[in-house]
């Protein structure tokens, strides 16, 4: 079966600046994909790029079988950016329930999804008087209603407690077993072990494609932070 997506010799520039270079990876159908690296390494530009918005200098993105960005795609993919995409004004059952409508679903489909992002307390509150953490989970629910095949997700987790974390990323992997393709930003290390493939960035460049347990063996610890020093250090040339 070919990947969910697949990058292929992505280059991206802003400005004379490059931002990705020469990226080549595939992303597995039903897996939680998870995309790792220090502030300021492009995984919101190669997620952008993923879901089509982003100018690219050269290479190619295809998702799901088609050119990313294709018009065929808009109900097939999910996309959640680390600032709120919803609307400030309505209450979270509002912003849920005007989304599900855009997909075709109904009002029981989106209270379920503001239930699994743990809002179901909060649905008559306006969405400009909540968090910066909770508006973040009202833009993920507006993504989980439309039941996406590939849901892009920009550092979800940021602003949550623990509870809440753990509380997430096992709604991810459950969706990862019923065949939801999920790509999930961090820069936190300790997600990476949540996540059953790593790609790891640094400085626009993909260091490493392949399992948590792979990392690990390859780096020689068990210590996932530990290991991504490690491939950095002998990225750079520096001794261990």
């Amino acid at each position: 079966m070919t990947d969910a997506v697949t990058v292929t010799d992505l280059v991206v520039h802003r400005g004379s600046r490059p931002v990705l270079t020469d990226l080549s990876f595939g992303v597995p159908h039903g897996q939680v994909t998870g995309l790792l690296g220090p502030s300021g390494s492009g995984k919101s530009t190669l997620m952008r790029a993923v879901v089509g918005v982003q100018q690219v200098r050269s290479g190619g993105v295809t998702v799901l079988g088609e050119p990313a960005g294709s018009a065929t795609l808009r109900h097939r993919v999910g996309y959640v950016t680390q600032a709120p995409s919803v609307y400030p004004d309505l209450t979270v059952r509002e912003n849920a329930r005007y989304f599900a409508a855009l997909y075709g679903r109904g009002a029981r489909e989106a209270d379920a999804a503001l239930t699994d992002v743990g809002l179901a307390e909060a649905t008559g509150q306006l969405v400009r008087d909540l968090s910066g953490g909770q508006q973040g989970r009202v833009s993920l629910a507006c993504a989980l209603v439309g039941d996406p095949e590939l849901l892009v997700l920009d550092e979800p987790t940021v602003g949550l407690d623990p509870v809440l974390r753990v509380e997430l990323w096992a709604r991810f992997h459950a969706l990862a077993d019923a065949g939801t393709t999920l790509l999930v930003s961090s820069h936190v290390m300790d997600e990476a072990a949540r996540c059953d493939r790593l790609l790891l960035l640094r400085e626009g460049r993909l260091l490493f494609d392949d399992t948590p347990e792979q990392l690990r063996a390859a780096a020689g610890t068990h210590d996932l932070e530990e290991a991504f020093l490690h491939l950095v250090r002998e990225h750079e040339g520096v001794p261990a």
